[in-house]
């Protein structure tokens, strides 16, 4: 299947400042994509690029296959992270009025928004005005008029802050559910639990470059370190600290608790961990072994510290 997006060495520079540099990605349809990187990264740079806010000063962009063309705006649906409402409206009034400028009929609009407002359970608030509204309120309004048309690519660019655990939850699920309903998603965030539990692809851009794109999955798997948290409790006490000293060269940390068991964190190349795994259970009891598998954290982290110690 064709890419919903795909993004072909863009860059874009403002004066001295070179914001992206010759950034490419390719965004899957019917996919949740992360799209990361540090503050000042050129993330937004990019976003706004895709919503034809700004222009590339090379590169190109084409959604669905055809190059990016003004009309095309109505097939997006953008959540910036900077919020704005007229706080001097009513709720109900201002939803219909940016509803209309995504091209709905009043009629139309008057389905979607009542759908939505029941669906998020902000009913009650038609007739209030924005400044009456909490900030995590404002959000899901914003929310709202982002989704409503229906758009073929949406972009939320930070849409959890300012909710609470349980409204955030509540978003999350309904990202999922448009995914499922055939949206392709583009995801920016710095909360990195976010992404572990909506992202199938991601890409990281860091000073204006593309450093890593791929399936989740698939970078994680490639930045595995084979190393395994490890819980063990041996027949005997000596055999439990004759075997650690024996483990010595590659156990990387051990706690041993006062009932006997040994918490420890090992590395193994594949090869190994099956007469590792004997060598234990001959000995004691192996309750728990787990392969350390690298968080996107981990993964962000150590891919920007070796990006600028080759700067």
């Amino acid at each position: 299947m064709d890419p919903i997006l795909s993004i072909r060495e863009v860059s874009k520079s403002f004066g001295n400042f070179k914001a992206l540099d010759g950034v490419s990605l390719e965004v899957p349809t019917h996919s949740i994509y992360g799209l990361l990187g540090p503050n000042g990264a050129g993330k937004t740079t990019l976003i706004r690029i895709i919503n034809q806010i700004a222009f590339p000063d090379q590169g190109q962009v084409y959604l669905g296959g055809e190059p990016l063309k003004p009309e095309h705006v109505a097939q997006i649906g953008y959540l910036p992270e900077e919020r704005g409402l007229y706080k001097n409206m009513k709720v109900g009034e201002q939803a219909l009025y940016l509803a209309q400028l995504k091209g709905l009929s009043r009629a139309d609009a008057h389905r979607e928004l009542n759908y939505w407002f029941e669906k998020l359970e902000i009913g009650d608030w038609w007739n209030r005005k924005v400044q009456e509204l909490s900030k995590g309120m404002a959000q899901k309004i914003q929310f709202i008029t982002t989704v409503l048309h229906r758009p073929r690519l949406l972009i939320f660019d930070e849409p959890f802050s300012g909710f609470d655990p349980i409204n955030a939850a509540l978003i999350k699920d309904q990202i999922l559910e448009l995914r499922n309903e055939g949206a392709s998603i583009i995801f920016s965030t710095h909360r990195m639990e976010s992404v572990e539990e909506l992202c199938e692809y991601i890409a990281l851009i860091h000073r204006s470059h593309k450093i890593l794109e791929g399936r989740l999955s698939s970078i994680k798997k490639a930045y595995r370190s084979n190393e395994f948290r490890v819980r063990w409790m041996p027949s005997k006490q000596e055999d439990g600290l004759n075997g650690m000293e024996a483990l010595a060269p590659v156990v990387r940390s051990a706690f041993h608790s006062d009932e006997g068991i040994w918490d420890f964190v090992v590395s193994l190349e594949d090869a190994n961990q099956g007469d590792f795994m004997n060598y234990l259970t001959r000995r004691g009891v192996l309750s728990s072994f787990q392969e350390v598998v690298p968080s996107v954290n981990d993964i962000f982290i150590q891919t920007v510290q070796k990006q600028e110690a080759h700067a």
